[in-house]
C-alpha cells in the first residue's frame, strides 16, 4: 500500500513542479526573444557600416543578424555573447586572477555581508531604543528618514574620504555605504514589529513583573520576527547595491563595482553585462539565503511556513 500511494503521489509531485516552472520558463523565453530582437535593432546600423560594409543587396538579413549577435563592442551584447563571456572568465582564468568574475564575486559579497551585519545591527538597535524612548521617536526617526534622500553616488565618496583619512581601507569603507541602505528597512520594520504586541499581552507581562528587557526578548522580539526577515531582504539587496556603488570612486582592483568601471573605460560592454548579471546572481543568492535562514528561524512559529 505504502508503495503504491508513493508512486501515485509522484506525478502529483511533477505536475506541481512543472506548473511552478512553466511560467517562469515562459517569461525567460519571452525575455530572451525580446533580448535578441533589441540587440539586432540597436546594433543593425554600426554592423551595416563597419561589418558589412557593401550595397544592401551584397548581403542578406541573415548576414545581418549573424553579423549583430557576434559584434565584438556592440551597443547590446546578444545573451550568448553574455554567457560565453562569464564561461570563459570563469573556466580560462585562475580564482585569484582579476580576469576571473569570481574574484571580484567574492569582494563584493565580502562588503555586502559586513555592511548588512553592521547595518542590521544598527537598525535593531536604534528601534529598540525608539520604541522604549518615545521623544527619541521624534527626535531621531525624521533624521533617519531624512537620510535616505541623500543619493549614495552623492555621499559615498565622502564617506570614502573621510574614512580614508582615519585610516581605514579594504573592506571596512565599502561595508560602511552597504550599511548606509541596509540599516534603514530594518529600523522601520523593526519599530513597527516590536509594537505589535497588544495591549492584554503587555500588561500580562507587567502582572509578572516582567522587567523591559524580559519583555523585549519574550514578548517583542518574537512579534517583531515576522516584520523583520522581508525587512532583511530588502535591506541586503540594497547593501549589494551600495557595495557596487562605494567600489566606483576608490579605483578599487577587484570587485563587480571594479569590474564595470574598467570595463566601460575600454567600452566593453559584453564584460559590463557579464559583471551586471553576476551582480544580479550575487543578489539571488543573498536573498535566498535570508529566506532560508527566515524558514528556520520560523519554522516553529505555525504552520503557514
Amino acid at each position: 500500500m505504502a508503495l503504491a500511494s508513493s508512486l501515485s503521489a509522484a506525478p502529483s509531485r511533477w505536475r506541481q513542479a512543472v506548473a511552478r516552472a512553466l511560467p517562469v520558463g515562459v517569461v525567460l523565453a519571452v525575455l530572451l526573444l525580446g533580448w535578441y530582437a533589441l540587440s539586432v535593432a540597436l546594433n543593425a546600423s554600426g554592423v551595416i557600416e563597419r561589418v558589412l560594409g557593401g550595397p544592401a543587396g551584397a548581403w542578406g538579413w541573415r548576414d545581418l543578424i549573424w553579423a549583430t549577435w557576434h559584434q565584438q563592442r556592440a551597443v547590446l551584447p546578444a545573451p550568448h555573447q553574455i554567457a560565453l563571456d562569464i564561461w570563459h572568465s570563469l573556466l580560462d582564468w585562475p580564482l585569484d586572477d582579476p580576469r576571473n568574475l569570481l574574484l571580484h564575486t567574492r569582494v563584493t559579497a565580502e562588503a555586502t555581508l559586513l555592511g548588512f551585519v553592521l547595518g542590521t545591527a544598527l537598525g535593531l538597535l536604534l528601534a529598540v531604543l525608539i520604541v522604549h524612548a518615545p521623544t527619541l521617536e521624534r527626535a531621531v526617526l525624521p533624521w533617519i528618514v531624512a537620510s535616505q534622500t541623500v543619493p549614495v553616488l552623492a555621499i559615498a565618496p565622502i564617506v570614502l574620504v573621510v574614512l580614508g583619512s582615519l585610516g581605514f581601507s579594504g573592506v571596512l569603507p565599502k561595508a560602511v555605504i552597504a550599511m548606509y541602505l541596509c540599516f534603514f528597512p530594518v529600523t522601520v520594520a523593526m519599530v513597527q514589529g516590536l509594537r505589535a504586541p497588544q495591549t492584554l499581552d503587555q500588561e500580562l507581562m507587567h502582572t509578572y513583573a516582567a522587567t523591559r528587557m524580559q519583555t523585549l526578548w519574550v514578548l517583542r522580539l518574537p512579534a517583531a520576527l515576522p516584520y523583520l526577515f522581508p525587512a532583511l531582504r530588502v535591506g541586503i539587496a540594497a547593501g549589494l547595491v551600495g557595495a557596487i556603488v562605494a567600489e566606483l570612486p576608490t579605483g578599487a582592483q577587484a570587485g563587480l563595482g571594479a569590474r564595470l568601471l574598467t570595463s566601460s573605460y575600454y567600452g566593453n560592454t559584453v564584460q559590463i553585462w557579464s559583471a551586471l548579471l553576476m551582480a544580479a546572481v550575487l543578489g539571488m543568492v543573498l536573498t535566498a539565503a535570508v529566506g532560508l535562514l527566515e524558514r528556520a528561524v520560523l519554522r516553529g512559529r505555525g504552520p503557514k511556513l
